[in-house]
């Protein structure tokens, strides 16, 4: 099992990656931002801002660390999180896909809770 410390260091490398990745479209003024509570252990990809003339929040990554597991609880990516996570050092075993039904995550790569 990872350890606590490393599981936090690896989310945080994870999205704060992603959050470093500039996002602009030609209507629309828009900021990435890693958001990391470790005293709660909740972690945010989320991006704000305008497009055109309409304000724009959208959370597109959101883990949480519950029973020491990473609970993936929406991943609105095309880099699959969870797979970021593994190629980082987290065993599939430690990630459950907590965005998919119980009844789906036996028949997933990943813990099932």
């Amino acid at each position: 099992m990872v350890a606590l410390d490393k599981k936090r260091r690896i989310i945080k490398e994870v999205l704060g990656y992603y959050a470093s990745i500039p996002y602009s479209t030609p209507d629309a003024q828009l900021t990435p931002l890693a958001v990391f509570d470790e005293h709660n252990d909740h972690y945010l990809l989320v991006t704000i801002g305008w497009q055109a003339r309409h304000r724009y929040h959208n959370t597109v990554v959101h883990l949480d660390i519950i029973d020491g597991k990473i609970w993936l609880q929406k991943d609105n990516t095309d880099a699959v999180i969870a797979e970021r996570l593994v190629e980082a050092g987290i065993p599939r075993t430690e990630i459950v896909l907590g965005f998919q039904p119980e009844n789906v995550r036996p028949y997933t790569d990943y813990a099932a809770a």
